[in-house]
């Protein structure tokens, strides 16, 4: 038997969502409920992923396939495609597995041409129902321009607007039918002037046109940037929904709405949701009339109210998840468009997952299934004040683009906001909208604030990234880039001047209004709770200073997985010393610049472990090339040469010499230690210094774990080793106190993957290096793969960026061959991981699937580690 590709709604059910997408399987699914859902067919991903396969062409099998089930929906509908005096009209969606808002929009009123429209006018002499059919027809003319040819909605948006201020109206809903039969043929005569051809009037052309549209919008660049941020795989395809069309249009008894069943914002239990009567879908979302609240269908249409109010708890019951509905009323009935689970804020999401627990609908391992990882990151963001809030004056709203609460100087350039911040100020960062370029400034602001910009704009996706503040999209601000001010509400606003922005609400305040940190409570922490119950994977941070070490511990953090020395040295007068140590030219004198690190390393060290009270600390040996530490403006040059009552050429001799033509594979890590053991000495005396002090001052006995990096050779890790147990055993003898410790390596270089066994007789722990190991895996570098990899992305040979998101298959299986040969050589090793990707979702369940005992990331992104491993270990459950 051929292939099916293509599904009557009443074929399908809510389980072949794979096949026939979200919006197919839950319009089946509607339909096996019995609800009032205009009965179309669904074209399947299927059919889409051979679309690409045959060159990007619709088969004839396929072509046919659509053909026959539009026989029957016209059988079913009782109405003919194409007809002139009973014609059935469509509307056309796309409808992928996973949602995708930088899809295809719909197109409405399918089938409709000149004589469709004369023959429908001769049927019915109402002219308000002339008015329906031409105000049908214009809308049409201009999606199917829109949506399958690319002419963009604005030249006829223009010619509308032209028109109305003509007749000197203000809404669309003024035109009559005589100035949209006019528009129509304006319409039609704007396509032809843009693409060179008439509109086409076959019906089946048209249909076969949008079907292809929607394949295509499938490897549109909106859609491939969505899915690089979704984990949306491109082999998934779409699929394509053509339904009758059902009209909100008609007249004054007809409408149509979205609603909600709890409030997408907050979770509150409450039927959400916004109608227009007399108009179509997209006139709800395009926010040319102001909608009716659902509130009020009660009182208009009151017996339509209570089925949609009935149908709504139906599919909130049957999904067991709060439902995003769009629904339309034709002359009185309902009818059912769609149904979804909704999309929601992390704060809702969690009240969510928690109430539908207590209202018996759910587990408490399905409510942790529930909240996406990545969403948590919006509740671990400074929040303002309630107090200081209450007090404050909006001057201004924008877009809602990235959460959080901030308050900060404004500042108009990247380059000012770094400068300012390296001065210790908060900034805002105030643009006309933002670039790839700004990335370090908005790195350095507190919070950023665009005159204009939507929601996916740069400002927004980089800011949600990066878990800054945004408000996007103020256009009332009038912007004086070059002379530094801005006007909002009357008032100039002027370089230096206090502004705060709520991430959250959108609104700007002309003021310093007093922020709080994130707390984790509540429904918050009664579900991290269900979550750690369930996890096996310890979760533990990336931290080298006591406050971001104690913002982890507050978040969950079980440990520090990574301490990076280094960063301790570029702190105050560390530098200079530091410097001192590199430019010396014997053992004596770089141990003269070590001591003076010495008691400031171990200050640290020991900050850090009464901050962690008892948890365990990895601490990284210094890693990075000398070459990052030396002077390169020449005052620093000349004062660093005066210190060391060095000649200046002979300063610029020595930096000379350290520079590497590949520094990322140079002089660095264990290498160092090998070359000037004094280094790893020095580092070894103040991490168990400071495990003695700190275990004498709480009773507690600490087990400092010392990580020499970059390990390639057994050899080299004992050699490193040796150093490092000589001079501990030495100190713990000294201090008479009973402590152990433990030596392990970064697993990092793709050699120590694949001669793990050997390294595990010397390593007592494993942590993976990904970033490194990704880089050296790859062949690539991280500082310059950004130049290339869009061309990648674009090629579809790679469908995410491998430094954010763990690749599975090369790097992983790596990791995973790393992990197995460790155990056998040492069956009880301890296993971690300490790239960017302990934090990643999909990368965390990776290392729960291969038996990692840890992941570890930054402070914040600790709380979704925790939920990503309590969704893998209950995954590996099912």
């Amino acid at each position: 038997m051929s292939q099916k590709y293509v599904y009557l709604f009443s074929e399908g059910d809510e389980s072949m969502r794979e096949l026939l997408g979200g919006k197919g399987a839950n319009l089946a699914q509607m339909t096996k409920l019995g609800m009032p859902v205009p009965q179309g067919f669904t074209i399947s991903t299927e059919a889409c992923t051979r679309y690409y396969d045959d060159g990007k062409v619709i088969a004839p099998e396929i072509e046919a396939e659509i053909d026959a089930n539009l026989a029957k929906i016209e059988e079913i509908n009782g109405k003919k495609f194409g007809s002139v005096t009973n014609p059935l009209l469509v509307s056309v969606r796309s409808g992928a597995r996973a949602s995708m808002p930088g899809m295809m929009d719909t197109i409405l009123n399918l089938g409709l041409n000149d004589e469709v429209v004369a023959g429908l006018i001769a049927g019915n002499s109402d002219p308000k129902f002339e008015r329906f059919v031409y105000d049908s027809y214009r809308r049409f003319i201009q999606m199917y321009s829109d949506v399958v040819m690319e002419v963009g909605k604005k030249y006829f948006e223009k010619l509308i607007d032209e028109m109305k201020e003509a007749k000197g109206v203000k809404n669309d809903i003024d035109l009559d039918a005589s100035d949209l039969k006019k528009l129509s043929e304006m319409f039609k005569a704007e396509y032809k002037k843009i693409l060179g051809e008439d509109f086409p009037v076959d019906p089946k052309a048209q249909l076969m046109g949008a079907v292809k549209a929607v394949f295509r919008s499938w490897d549109n660049p909106r859609a491939n940037v969505y899915r690089r941020m979704n984990d949306i795989p491109y082999s998934w395809g779409t699929a394509v929904n053509v339904q009758p069309m059902v009209f909100g249009n008609l007249n004054e008894n007809s409408g149509t709405g979205v609603a909600f069943t709890r409030d997408p914002a907050t979770g509150e239990r409450k039927l959400m949701g916004e109608y227009l009567i007399n108009a179509q879908g997209e006139d709800v979302v395009a926010g040319v009339r102001t909608p009716q609240p659902i509130s009020k269908l009660a009182e208009e249409m009151p017996e339509v109210y209570n089925q949609f109010v009935e149908t709504a708890q139906r599919l909130e019951k049957h999904y067991k998840d709060m439902q995003d509905m769009e629904f339309t009323i034709e002359n009185g009935k309902l009818y059912m468009l769609q149904t979804r689970n909704g999309k929601r804020t992390a704060a809702a999401a969690l009240k969510i997952a928690v109430d539908l627990v207590d209202e018996g609908l759910i587990s408490e391992d399905e409510a942790v299934l529930r909240v996406d990882p990545k969403q948590l990151d919006a509740l671990l963001h400074p929040q303002f004040d309630a107090k200081a809030l209450k007090a404050a004056k909006v001057i201004g709203t924008g877009l809602a683009a990235s959460p959080g609460a901030a308050c900060g100087r404004v500042v108009f350039t990247a380059e000012d906001a770094k400068e300012w911040a390296a001065k210790g100020e908060k900034v805002v960062l105030v643009r006309l909208e933002t670039s790839p370029e700004d990335i370090e400034g908005m790195v350095a602001a507190q919070g950023i604030l665009t005159v204009r910009g939507g929601m996916t704009s740069h400002a927004a996706v980089v800011a949600r990234g990066m878990g800054t503040c945004c408000v996007s999209g103020c256009g009332d601000i009038k912007m004086h880039e070059e002379e530094k001010y801005f006007v909002l509400d009357g008032i100039t606003y002027k370089e230096g001047d206090y502004i705060s922005l709520d991430g959250s609400t959108g609104k700007i305040y002309g003021e310093a209004v007093a922020t709080v940190e994130a707390t984790i409570s509540g429904d918050f922490g009664r579900f991290m709770a269900w979550a750690d119950a369930k996890r096996t994977l310890k979760v533990r941070t990336n931290a080298d200073n006591p406050r971001d070490t104690l913002q982890a511990v507050k978040f969950g953090a079980e440990g520090i997985g990574l301490c990076r020395t280094e960063h301790m040295f570029f702190e105050g007068d560390r530098i200079k010393a530091i410097r001192e140590m590199i430019v010396s030219e014997t053992v004596e004198e770089r141990e003269k610049a070590l001591a003076k690190i010495l008691p400031l390393q171990q200050g640290d060290f020991e900050e850090m472990y009464r901050v962690l009270e008892g948890r365990p600390m990895t601490v990284r040996f210094l890693d990075p090339p000398l070459h990052e530490f030396v002077p390169q403006k020449e005052e620093d040059i000349l004062e660093l040469a005066n210190e060391m009552k060095l000649e200046v050429s002979k300063l610029k001799e020595i930096i000379e010499g350290l520079h590497e033509f590949n520094p990322m594979m140079g002089h660095r890590g264990c290498r160092l230690a090998v070359t000037y053991p004094e280094i790893a000495a020095m580092q070894t005396t103040a991490v168990i210094n400071a495990a003695i002090t700190v275990s004498k001052e709480t009773g507690n006995m600490i087990v400092p774990e010392i990580m020499i990096p970059l390990v390639g050779e057994i050899k080299e890790l004992k050699y490193v080793k040796d150093i490092v147990t000589s001079t501990a055993d030495k100190l713990i003898a000294d201090a008479g106190i009973d402590m152990t410790y433990k030596v392990g390596t970064m697993i990092e270089i793709p050699r120590a993957a694949l001669t793990a066994d050997e390294i595990a007789k010397e390593a007592e722990f494993f942590s993976f290096g990904t970033n490194d190991l990704t880089q050296m895996t790859f062949g690539f570098s991280r500082d310059d793969a950004g130049k290339f990899l869009d061309a990648y992305y674009d090629a579809k040979i790679y469908e995410s960026d491998p430094f954010a998101k763990l690749d599975q298959d090369g790097v992983g299986k790596l990791v995973k061959m790393a992990a197995d040969l460790g155990k056998t050589t040492r069956p009880d090793i301890k296993l971690g991981i300490c790239g960017e990707h302990g934090g990643d979702p999909s990368s965390v369940e990776f290392c729960h699937n291969i038996g990692l005992s840890y992941v570890s990331c930054s402070p914040y992104r600790v709380p979704i580690a925790r939920l990503a491993a309590a969704q893998a270990a209950i995954k590996e459950s099912k």
